[in-house]
């Protein structure tokens, strides 16, 4: 029984819902209609004013022609019939407007131009003539320039006169009446002028009408067809002494009966609608509800990110603080005891590897910001395994040292040399050994292998690289967690390690961008095995041999950078000054300019050989490195051809492809270590 009422009660909804929109689509319908009989009834005057400004501008055309006969008999002169009939014929029109020109001295017609046609006006007495004399007199008693008509001319034929009284001027300055200078107009010349067909044309019906001055009745000066409607727009047209009316109507209504049954089907239609749409809405209640659930718990995931985001900030706080305040520190004290040669390089080493924490902080939150943005990409090209285990050897044996840790490195792969990403692979071991030298107390063992397994594919090779140790290891709750960012176990404050979280995410992102699997096992207390296992294409004998030959000449290259001529563009002094030292401890003769158009300058100036490689910075006043760099590229000859390597801070993929793109050959990223940037020198001018 309940559910039966309760499907009543939503369908009686149903149906409240129906008259209530249906109701209120009508009010809507009623507003747009009054909108759109403004907007038709603006559009409508926009046209009645646009006619308005035609009449008025013939009219004034023709005030003007008058003029000239009236300013010269108001100047004195006598004007004859032949000077009169040049005059006036100078006035004719190519549409024959005009249809004749008259001087009416004392308001009787004594001159009439044409003759032809037009005898029967000559003599006519305007000011006593019954169609005429009301106008005239108005116009000899107000003095302005005044239009009669339309009425029938007495030669014949539909116009209308326009009327400029003339007064001449005696010695004692006594205006006295002079008569008219009189235009006959062709009635319905004059309407096809102004183009009163137009508005047929756009849709309009219309009527021009006035008011007699003689007996007040309404007079038609102008309309199309049967037209008196009562819902006419009147617009007011000022001509010559005197106001026209000006009514106009679409032929079809302002608005049209179509238009009203449409709002009504409309309304029907939309109030189905709304009506459908609520039962549904009712029948939907679970799905809906569902969604929300799903919102909620997007909602919760987020929260949870940020949370953890949070958590990282606080953890890494101290950690941040810390390398800042030993750098601070230091720096004071090495500036008091600059003389004292112990404690100056025991201060400079720790305030290197302070600098060094925290340009790594950076680094692993731009490695992560630009692998979560997807543009991380692999730079294949020819590495060896033997130099990789040289290199982490080298990276941490301070560590090692200091720690008095047991590390063991096994290489025993077949085929040394292999093609990848030399960069990704180097960060993926350091970030995975600087764990385990991290988390093992002193005394304890590290242990890496490097081992070469079969490979299914031709010209491949797969590689498993094992890191164990015997650290302070993980928990096993911690272990889901542990490729997931900003997360820590322990904070530095309670394992006294410094770290952002972040190490462990970048390894698994990188691993999987080169289509590997990375395994942890750890147990707290017993320490820690990290397996990673590798697919890597093997070079070809060509390959090898080049590479060969490319170290050669580097090797010579950088034992005669005596010889070259460095261009540096760095607008910061203090990066300038850094740079200039050690190029010039190296015997490199450099020049430094502050922007991209001093170094533009430089090149434009210089002999044609003169700099054999330009060390541009990006972000420059004036001008930045990329447009330096273009404006370099388009020059002519071999200035056109200099190297160009980017030094700069910006150090994502996409800052070195507009390097790239801007034509120069390199992009690096500060800072850069001495022996790097000579070698980089040494292998751009190898050639040269």
């Amino acid at each position: 029984m309940n559910s039966k009422l309760t499907r009543k009660q939503i369908q009686m909804q149903a149906v409240l819902l129906f008259f209530i929109t249906f109701v209120l689509v009508e009010i809507c319908s009623y507003f747009l209609y009054q909108n759109q009989l403004k907007e038709a009834k603006l559009k409508a005057d926009y046209t009645a004013q646009t006619t308005i400004g035609r009449v008025k501008s013939q009219l004034n055309h023709y005030l003007a022609e008058s003029n000239l006969i009236k300013h010269m008999i108001e100047a004195g002169y006598t004007v004859d019939d032949q000077q009169f009939s040049v005059l006036s014929a100078l006035m004719q029109d190519d549409q024959n407007i005009i249809k004749a020109h008259e001087l009416a001295k004392d308001g009787i017609v004594t001159q009439i131009y044409p003759m032809r046609g037009n005898e029967a006006a000559l003599g006519l007495n305007i000011l006593e003539n019954p169609a005429r004399r009301q106008e005239a007199n108005l116009a000899k008693e107000s003095g302005e320039y005044t239009i009669a008509g339309p009425f029938e001319l007495q030669q014949g034929g539909i116009g209308a006169l326009l009327f400029d009284p003339i007064y001449t001027t005696d010695d004692n300055g006594n205006q006295t009446f002079w008569g008219f200078s009189i235009l006959v107009l062709d009635w319905e010349s004059f309407l096809d002028e102004i183009e009163l067909n137009t508005l047929e044309e756009a849709g309009y019906t219309y009527e021009i009408w006035k008011t007699s001055p003689s007996t007040s009745e309404y007079v038609s000066v102008a309309h199309s067809g049967n037209f008196r409607r009562s819902d006419a727009l009147e617009v007011l047209c000022t001509v010559p002494n005197d106001t026209w009316h000006f009514e106009i109507v679409p032929k079809n209504g302002w608005i049209s009966p179509a238009q009203g049954i449409s709002s009504i089907i409309l309304g029907f239609i939309l109030s189905l609608l709304f009506a459908i749409g609520f039962l549904q809405f009712r029948m939907h209640r679970y799905k809906d509800a569902l969604h929300a659930k799903e919102l909620e718990k997007a909602a919760q995931e987020a929260q949870a990110a940020n949370e953890a985001k949070t958590r990282f900030l606080f953890n890494m706080s101290h950690d941040i603080r810390t390398p800042m305040n030993a750098i601070i520190g230091f720096s004071d004290l090495l500036e008091k005891h600059l003389d004292e040669k112990d404690r100056a390089v025991d201060y400079i080493a720790k305030i290197k590897s302070s600098s060094s924490f925290l340009l790594s902080l950076i680094n692993y939150v731009l490695e992560m910001a630009r692998i979560e943005s997807g543009k991380a990409s692999l730079k294949i090209e020819l590495g060896s395994y033997s130099e990789l285990v040289d290199l982490l050897n080298a990276v941490f044996e301070p560590s090692i040292r200091k720690k008095n840790l047991s590390y063991i490195c096994y290489n025993t792969v077949a085929h040394d040399a292999i093609l990848c990403d030399r960069t990704k692979i180097r960060e993926i071991l350091l970030n995975i050994i600087s764990n385990s030298i991290k988390y093992t107390p002193e005394g304890g063992k590290i242990s890496v292998k490097i081992e070469e397994l079969p490979s299914e594919k031709a010209g491949f090779a797969s590689y498993r690289i094992t890191v164990k140790d015997n650290g302070i290891g993980m928990s096993q709750e911690y272990l889901p967690h542990i490729f997931e960012e900003f997360t820590r176990e322990h904070t530095s404050t309670e394992s006294q390690v410094t770290g952002t979280g972040l190490g462990l995410p970048i390894v698994k992102s990188l691993v999987n961008l080169m289509g590997g699997t990375i395994h942890v096992e750890s147990e707290l207390g017993v320490g820690t095995t990290t397996t990673v296992c590798l697919t890597l294409a093997l070079p070809t004998k060509e390959q090898l041999e080049a590479r060969h030959h490319k170290e050669e000449i580097l090797e010579q290259s950088v034992q005669t950078l005596a010889e070259k001529r460095v261009l540096l563009a760095e607008d910061n002094d203090l990066n300038a000054e850094i740079a200039l030292t050690i190029l010039e401890e190296n015997g490199i003769h450099t020049e430094r300019v502050k922007d991209g158009a001093l170094c533009v300058k430089a090149v434009q100036n210089a002999p044609e050989d003169y700099y054999d490689i330009i060390l541009m910075d990006i972000q420059m006043p004036n001008m930045n490195g990329y447009q330096a760099a273009e404006a370099i590229r388009a020059l002519p000859g071999k200035r056109g051809t200099i190297p160009i390597v980017a030094m700069t801070a910006n150090a994502f993929s996409e800052d070195a492809k507009k390097s790239l793109d801007a034509g120069m050959n390199e992009h690096v990223a500060k800072p850069l270590a001495a022996d790097k940037l000579i070698a980089l020198i040494a292998r751009y001018t190898k050639a040269k």
